[in-house]
């Protein structure tokens, strides 16, 4: 089962958070092809011309789904990260605000996109990231999670802005 492959470390970063750490998925190879399969599965037959993935933990996941697919990847990345043109959007946290870039020319217009990350929880950064995707004319056809914090919102907001969401585990009450 993978949620047994997933470590939780209490009070990190700071008390009161459990963090979910898939580091210990990635490290075991059966686990570590099940959950690219399982990510993969629903959008076989979905025509995704790239996937993107939010940093750093989507990375790894995003690109063997992209791979997969046979399709190509796109980083998105924290503001100052990317070496060409960008293109970037600044969305609302807790405490303050951050920004997510893109290359301008990573994605063209009516590509046919699915975003990865490593986890959902608020939905913040995967709205953001589906703006800046939708921004260049980008389609949205979905986003895959390895984990979900249901409790948090963040797949129920997606589904809000017409995004399916799929996700592998679930850890209630975060």
């Amino acid at each position: 089962m993978l949620k047994d492959t997933i470590r939780t470390i209490p009070d990190y970063p700071k008390p009161g958070i459990q963090f979910r750490d898939i580091t210990t998925l990635l490290a075991d190879g059966a686990a570590f092809t099940q959950a690219v399969a399982e990510l993969t599965s629903p959008w076989t037959d979905a025509r995704i011309s790239t996937v993107a993935a939010i940093e750093a933990r989507g990375f790894i996941v995003g690109a063997a789904v992209a791979h997969a697919l046979g399709s190509g990847f796109v980083p998105i990345r924290k503001r100052g990260k990317l070496p060409h043109t960008t293109v970037s959007v600044s969305y609302a946290l807790e405490y303050g605000t951050d920004t997510i870039e893109m290359h301008r020319d990573a994605v063209r217009t009516g590509e046919r996109v699915l975003l990865i990350d490593d986890l959902i929880a608020t939905g913040g950064t995967a709205l953001a990231a589906v703006s800046l995707l939708r921004s260049v004319g980008a389609e949205v056809i979905g986003a895959g999670f390895v984990i979900d914090l249901p409790d948090l919102g963040g797949s129920a907001a997606l589904r809000n802005a017409g995004i399916h969401a799929h996700s592998l585990v679930e850890f209630p009450g975060h």
